[in-house]
């Protein structure tokens, strides 16, 4: 007999248990699976600018010529005299050479 409950108890037990199991799915999780699984669009193309070669040459020479002189107004520096349009040019170089450096390398698409 006492067998017989144990056995009974056990079989309630394991039924309680595997009721326990099925937990029940969040709200919006299957529509993200939904949303996650889903093929990416293809990438964005991005147009391309071509520069003139002329205006890509003009651009180096002038970044050149202000290269020569900020090197000049260095040297000048050096010796305890500094020139009043040294940080302008240094500016002005900069903003050349990302805009050549714009021009020359490819464009990628963003993700």
């Amino acid at each position: 007999m006492r067998s017989l409950a144990f056995c009974v108890s056990l079989l309630i037990l394991g039924m309680c248990l595997a009721k326990g199991q099925g937990r029940p799915i969040p709200p919006g999780v299957r529509e993200s699976d939904k949303v996650a699984n889903q093929p990416l669009p293809p990438p964005i193309q991005m147009a391309s600018r071509t520069a003139k070669p002329s205006d890509l040459k003009s651009e180096a020479a002038q970044i050149q010529a202000l290269a020569n002189s900020v090197a000049d107004q260095v040297d000048l520096l050096n010796k305890g005299m500094m020139s009043k349009d040294l940080s302008e040019n240094l500016k002005k170089l900069e903003k050349l050479a990302k805009h050549l450096r714009s021009e020359i390398t490819p464009k990628s698409p963003i993700f």
